[in-house]
């Protein structure tokens, strides 16, 4: 096979993503001309499950019109939890730190095992989870609860499991993001995080969970936009374009022979220093096998053109596209046939009472009850308000601001006696003042937060609200160190996400009619004091 010969297959190289729940033409070109690789699919592509079903049958259909060996790859984040894809008439899984709560790694397989049958179900063939950065740092802005939690062994237990259950359910996996983001204090979809830890402490923690999965048989990992100068020593490489993070240590020291994908390349820790389309040729030489351009067609249109210049003129070389070609066969060939790709709905366990149950035993055995100085349980016939958090806060990777159920909606279905209070995008003093007011009218305020930083309303809220000389319940809806701000309350609930089982959940724990038993995977500081 000539250069002109493989030119033509630095498609397979590629994935790539478009807006719609309808197949674009674009697309349909990008496959019968570029022979691309894989399709990565966000919540604005995703309908009904009948629609999801109609894109990837419709865009398997077009591959194999095309005369693809293997179908596409077809991949999503359903990392569950706070970073979920799949919608309407699927079930809403436990993510990773939730379920890091149960401290029970069986929870890991089976949700996973479940969520690896629904998207199967729907031509799904390629999860980007599980998520094994241990998060220990608690301003991180793009993991923390999308991790298991702060302890390595305990995310390298979860992650395998994990792993295990998608495999099981015939669906490839991720690991990411490599070497680890779970001690950055920027979102690489904004800038480009540094991790300065030496050698000695990335072996003892972010490459723990790594290793781990990698020798019980690992299928995809997953680069981080994140500079690692204690392995590249040129300043500001991310690790997505290091040939000693992906050939050196990935390759060479740890002994990964699978595929490696980039994170998407129009993340600005890429787009805005290097750019998207050298930043493509740079991570293939780095030993990448897959480059992902998630949404914008000219810039996957020129990707590809840059990738062929590079290739013409042997800044790359054909033996590098001619590995990257060889490790991606193998992995299709193991996990994707014509014969097993679904054109027609079966549906058998999607958004299942099965599905359901286990989902809902789990968050039972996740919301933890960090603290209760003798407040909870609520009585039913108690005055209670309910304040709701606005989503002003959001990772990078989430799709949505939106809260469809509220807090308060899941305390009303116990109690005829909660008033719920949504917080408002313009929050103001103004506001707050009337909030306190109306405040003093109830026998017990339960409060619920998001994200708080030190810049947060929440803050100013608490304090005027602890002085009323009313009980406050707290419940952390999102990131359980927001109790790092709120020393003095009462009682203090961390539920890890805030899907409505999840709420709901600890609406019953609130009120005692469910007794739940999770534990934090991670540590909470209050005022220097655990």
């Amino acid at each position: 096979m000539g250069k002109s010969d493989i030119s033509t297959q630095v498609g397979q190289l590629m994935v790539v993503g478009f807006k719609g729940k309808t197949v674009p033409e674009s697309i349909i070109q990008l496959i019968h001309e570029n022979r691309i690789g894989g399709i990565i699919l966000f919540s604005h592509n995703i309908g009904s499950p009948n629609e999801l079903l109609d894109l990837t049958s419709t865009l398997q259909l077009e591959a194999k019109k095309a005369g693809y060996l293997y179908p596409l790859l077809i991949c999503l984040d359903q990392e569950n939890g706070v970073v979920r894809r799949l919608g309407n008439g699927t079930t809403a899984f436990p993510g990773a730190m939730a379920i890091g709560a149960t401290s029970n790694i069986e929870n890991a397989f089976n949700i996973s095992f479940a969520t690896g049958q629904e998207l199967k179900e729907l031509g799904v063939n390629w999860n980007l989870a599980p998520v094994l950065d241990v998060n220990n740092n608690p301003d991180n802005p793009v993991i923390g609860v999308r991790s298991f939690g702060e302890d390595p062994r305990l995310v390298a237990e979860f992650g395998k499991k994990s792993m295990k259950g998608m495999q099981r359910a015939g669906i490839i996996t991720t690991l990411k993001h490599f070497p680890g983001h779970g001690d950055s204090n920027v979102d690489s979809h904004l800038a480009l995080p540094v991790i300065s830890h030496n050698r000695k402490r990335l072996n003892e923690v972010e490459l723990v969970p790594f290793i781990e999965c990698i020798n019980e048989g690992a299928d995809t990992i997953m680069s981080a936009h994140v500079y690692f100068p204690a392995i590249e020593d040129r300043e500001n490489v991310p690790a997505t374009l290091s040939k000693k993070v992906i050939n050196g240590l990935l390759r060479e020291e740890l002994g990964f022979d699978g595929v490696v994908t980039t994170d998407c390349m129009e993340m600005k820790a890429i787009s805005e220093t290097i750019g998207t389309e050298k930043g493509a040729v740079e991570a293939l030489n780095a030993g990448v096998d897959l480059v992902m351009v998630s949404h914008t067609l000219d810039v996957q249109i020129s990707t590809i053109k840059e990738i062929k210049r590079a290739l013409a003129e042997g800044v790359l070389k054909e033996e590098t596209i001619k590995a990257s070609l060889d490790r991606l066969n193998k992995l299709k060939e193991k996990y994707l046939s014509w014969e097993t790709t679904p054109f027609h709905a079966t549906f058998a366990t999607l958004g299942s009472e099965k599905h359901r149950q286990l989902a809902e035993k789990v968050f039972q055995e996740s919301v933890t009850i960090v603290k209760n100085e003798s407040l909870l349980p609520l009585k039913t016939n108690q005055k209670i308000l309910v304040i709701n958090p606005v989503n002003h806060y959001i990772y990078g990777v989430e799709d949505t601001k939106e809260i469809k159920a509220t807090l308060s909606d899941a305390m009303k279905e116990i109690s005829d006696h909660v008033e719920g209070y949504d917080i408002s995008e313009t929050f103001n003093i103004t506001e707050m003042k009337l909030l306190i007011e109306r405040a003093k009218k109830f026998e017990v305020i339960v409060i619920g937060t998001l994200s708080v930083s030190s810049k947060s309303y929440e803050i100013d809220l608490y304090e005027k609200l602890l002085k009323l000389g009313i009980p406050v319940v707290g419940v952390a809806m999102r990131n359980p160190y927001d109790l790092r701000y709120f020393p003095k309350v009462a009682a203090y609930l961390a539920t890890y996400e805030f899907t409505y089982l999840a709420l709901r959940t600890a609406a019953k724990a609130i009120f005692g009619k469910s007794l739940v038993s999770g534990d934090l995977p991670v540590t909470l500081t209050v005022n220097g004091t655990l």
